[in-house]
């Protein structure tokens, strides 16, 4: 992943890094997560309070269903409807509390105005978006927070609702790390390509290569091994600079799906378990997967049963398969989508139903409202030796 034509990044192994004697021994870190279906043993729920609609701009052109132009168009910089918020935000809750019973610790961002508008010397004034999809915004590897640089102007402070967590987390003995700032000035996104034509699959991406972009959710944890899609999210730069950070410790490897509008792996590629992958089959085949998924139980997702009519502002049809493992068994499933939990009985699984279509109308799923912190078990290769 590296660019030839600079020297490799020196490796520093943690036995060398500088601890202050007087401190003592190390501080085991309360963050340790390394796979998707590890058993989960802390989480960050994310909030609907206060969720803004993103202004118009050629991102949202890039990504999300035509039909809802015109609604991004007259409500950018507005508050998603109160109705949807209250609704979206019971779920939530419920989730949470779902969790909790099941034994896990749930910890909730801060609430924040995402309609005070912000400027950069860039940019601006622009409102943010809202503090509901962690996931999209924090990667978390191993023992270590990252937050990611993201390529929505909207989204440009959204980690300032994790921060105070995210302090308490490294006091504790957690590492954190934010990638660099983009700037996010109007010659990073490609202006001259028509709305109608985005396809990061055909080289018409919405943004260029000249500095470090990703969302945390175009990541897929699997141990030593991290899958990733070039997304109009994340560039290459930002691959390549995730993958000079981690170093020779992990492998990164660049999926292409049949995603035109690509945004998010976690409703194109699912694991649920080692030797175990669940596909969304309108974008993913089988032949588009790498050799070393040889020997995998490759499930192709049942057709999602959400009404055609149901207000998905950001996402399609298929958010029915952002599903969250709480372990190698137990999986977190929209309780309305009876053919995706008669399914992940029908191969073994347990799936726990919760009701979640109003928040999926805020543009994620379970996976997406949810941070692992820590998930029981350490790092090791499922695919053979770095």
């Amino acid at each position: 992943m590296q660019r030839t034509s600079l020297p490799a990044a020196r490796h520093v192994p943690r036995s060398a890094i500088y601890t202050d004697p007087a401190a003592g021994p190390p501080i085991p870190s309360p963050v340790s997560s390394f796979t998707e279906w590890d058993p989960l043993e802390e989480v960050i729920v994310g909030r609907a309070d206060h969720a803004c609609v993103p202004e118009w701009h050629p991102v949202l052109a890039a990504t999300i269903p035509r039909r809802h132009w015109p609604w991004f168009k007259a409500h950018g910089g507005k508050s998603f409807p109160a109705d949807l918020l209250v609704a979206a935000a019971r779920e939530l809750d419920a989730f949470a509390r779902m969790l909790e019973k099941e034994g896990i610790t749930v910890r909730r961002p801060d609430p924040v105005d995402w309609q005070a508008p912000f400027s950069t010397h860039r940019f601006g004034p622009v409102t943010g978006m809202y503090g509901a999809m962690p996931r999209d915004c924090l990667l978390v590897v191993g023992d270590e927070i990252i937050e990611a640089p993201m390529a929505w102007r909207s989204r440009y402070f959204e980690t300032r609702a994790y921060r105070r967590l995210i302090k308490e987390y490294f006091a504790a003995g957690a590492r954190w790390t934010a990638a660099p700032k983009p700037e996010l000035a109007d010659g990073f996104y490609n202006a001259d390509i028509p709305d109608t034509e985005f396809d990061v699959n055909r080289g018409r991406s919405v943004i260029t290569e000249a500095e470090p972009v990703f969302d945390a959710a175009d990541f897929c944890r699997m141990g030593t091994d991290i899958f990733v899609q070039l997304s109009h999210v994340t560039n290459r730069f930002g691959v390549d600079w995730l993958a000079r950070h981690l170093g020779p410790d992990y492998r990164i490897h660049v999926l292409e799906f049949d995603d035109p509008h690509a945004m998010h792996i976690d409703a194109s590629f699912i694991p649920l378990a080692p030797e175990r992958l669940m596909i969304n089959p309108e974008r993913v085949g089988r032949s588009m997967l790498p050799a070393m998924f040889r020997g995998w139980e490759i499930l192709e997702a049942p057709e999602p049963t959400v009404p055609d009519d149901h207000p998905f502002y950001f996402t399609s049809r298929w958010l029915s398969v952002n599903v969250l493992s709480l372990d190698e068994t137990r999986v977190v499933v929209e309780a309305a989508e009876a053919p995706m939990i008669a399914f992940l009985k029908r191969h073994g699984f347990e799936p726990i139903p919760v009701p979640f279509r109003n928040f999926g109308s805020l543009g994620g799923g379970f996976h997406c409202a949810t941070c692992d912190i820590r998930r029981r078990g350490g790092r090791q290769s499922y695919f053979g030796t770095p």
